[in-house]
């Protein structure tokens, strides 16, 4: 079993920058897919950034956010800037064992979620 826990998650003004961050239990040296999600109220869940063997970006995010894992600290992170308020959702991290990196960004490919992370974007 893997326990994920997102941080960093708060508000910030458009225009702005955040990192949100996601430990998991255990090495992530086992799970060869990670990824963000995030969720804004009436939405369904969308994918924002995975990383496997490459790195997949939401063409919404293209440019502005940046995917990255630290093996030694055994976390995710999500560098966001240029925040726009629709970019305010609730953010995700969910790792799998192994996927196809074309499946990167669905949420169907992923077994393990955390419990989220709040991202709050004001005009």
């Amino acid at each position: 079993q893997v326990r994920l826990v997102e941080s960093g998650g708060g508000s910030v003004q458009a225009g702005g920058s955040l990192s949100v961050s996601c430990a998991a239990s255990g090495s992530i040296s086992r799970l060869g897919c990670m990824g963000w999600f995030r969720q804004a109220p009436g939405k369904e869940r969308e994918g924002v950034a995975g990383i496997a063997s490459t790195t997949k970006y939401a063409d919404f995010v293209k440019g502005r956010f940046t995917i990255s894992k630290d093996f030694a600290k055994n976390t995710l992170y999500l560098q966001m800037s240029s925040l726009k308020p629709e970019d305010t959702a609730m953010y995700y991290c969910a790792a799998v064992s192994g996927c196809m990196d074309q499946f990167l960004l669905s949420p169907r490919t992923y077994n393990y979620w955390g419990q989220g992370t709040q991202v709050t974007v004001s005009s």
